[in-house]
């Protein structure tokens, strides 16, 4: 393995035993519970980073990098509601993996062919081997690619999002929001910290446990860490200042997957996000933001989960529920006051080639 690639992760996310993206390595088709043990999240990550300096060997340069992700993982989902969010889709193109992988690799089988139209590769795995023959790795989205060389540049997701923000400052729309401002940095990397360790990865935690013990040690971080951002988002809108940040960005990406998937497939079944009354009435009102609900697909989010780990759910069948309409219902957060994007405004509606389908998406 080359010698930048090793564990790594934003200030908030490089914690203990937890690290992110899909970066289970598929060594047994469907297996992602090793029975009796705590789940281990990888930590490996590609350290290279896309720099208006350039010291890595890869400046900012607009339509040189693609962005791949697959709608369904919540790694990769923060990045297509930063990228919207700062309004970098002509900077930076966008492959979309489907919903479920092989053992190999996420694949392009949304494409005609099972191509990427821009890469011309069947799956990303193409793209690492491509700069790292030997990768043995997880191979993991969001990842972004090199174009000129088809190359992954890097997968490392949380500085990724983060990079989006200080370093293609000078390719943002007119009125992107700051997400990550200077001045609220140590708090919102603080928030992160919890809400990646106990939240973001306690939903595998529990998941992915491999003894009834490791479970409810899991189950115990999750809904106790659950209860103390409810707690913090009782009398402000957001988790930091009173604008979106990269942490609200962070924790929605979970939240919205809560009652699809990590409430029955992963056994978080103390309640329903839609029974916890504060986190509902937030979660709602960030999807009805423009830039978070218009990035969520829960068809691909359903499939990926229940057809994927095949261990967890062996039948493959994949749940019909729930009813998602309560999602477009009143929220009444802007009662607490705050400003969505700051001095900024809202991204205009996604491109038509970026659109989630009616059918996908939340009915109303």
């Amino acid at each position: 393995m080359s010698a930048d690639v090793s564990a790594t992760g934003s200030p908030a996310e490089n914690t203990d035993d937890d690290g992110g993206g899909e970066n289970e390595t598929w060594s047994t088709p469907g297996t992602y519970v090793n029975p009796g043990t705590d789940f281990v999240r990888d930590t490996n990550y590609i350290e290279t980073r896309i720099t208006r300096d350039g010291r890595d060997g890869y400046p900012v340069e607009p339509g040189r990098y693609r962005l791949v992700v697959a709608r369904a993982c919540p790694w990769a989902n923060r990045a297509i509601i930063v990228r919207r969010l700062l309004g970098l889709e002509d900077a930076i193109s966008m492959g979309l993996c489907g919903p479920t992988h092989d053992p190999d690799s996420w694949t392009f089988d949304l494409d005609p062919g099972g191509v990427d139209p821009v890469l011309k590769i069947p799956r990303i795995k193409d793209a690492y081997l491509a700069r790292f023959p030997d990768y043995s790795k997880g191979i993991t989205v969001p990842a972004m690619v090199d174009v000129p060389s088809g190359e992954v540049v890097t997968n490392n997701f949380p500085q990724m999002t983060i990079d989006m923000s200080l370093e293609w400052t000078e390719h943002h729309r007119d009125g992107a929001p700051q997400l990550y401002p200077e001045h609220l940095r140590a708090e919102i990397d603080e928030v992160n910290a919890g809400v990646f360790s106990e939240i973001n990865n306690g939903v595998y935690r529990c998941g992915f446990a491999g003894s009834q013990q490791s479970y409810e040690r899991a189950y115990a971080r999750l809904f106790d860490h659950l209860d103390v951002i409810a707690e913090r988002l009782r009398g402000q809108r957001y988790l930091v200042g009173d604008t979106i940040t990269e942490a609200d960005v962070r924790l929605f990406t979970t939240l919205v997957r809560f009652d699809p998937v990590y409430h029955g497939h992963f056994k978080c079944n103390r309640m329903k996000l839609s029974e916890m009354p504060v986190l509902w009435a937030y979660a709602r009102d960030l999807f009805q933001t423009p830039g978070f609900g218009d990035t969520v697909d829960f068809t691909q989010i359903k499939r990926h989960y229940y057809v994927v780990h095949s261990d967890i759910n062996p039948t493959g069948i994949v749940p019909l529920g729930p009813d998602l309409r309560g999602w477009h219902t009143p929220h009444h957060r802007e009662q607490l006051g705050g400003r969505p994007f700051g001095e900024g405004t809202p991204p205009p509606p996604p491109r038509p080639e970026e659109t989630v389908a009616l059918q996908d998406w939340a009915p109303r």
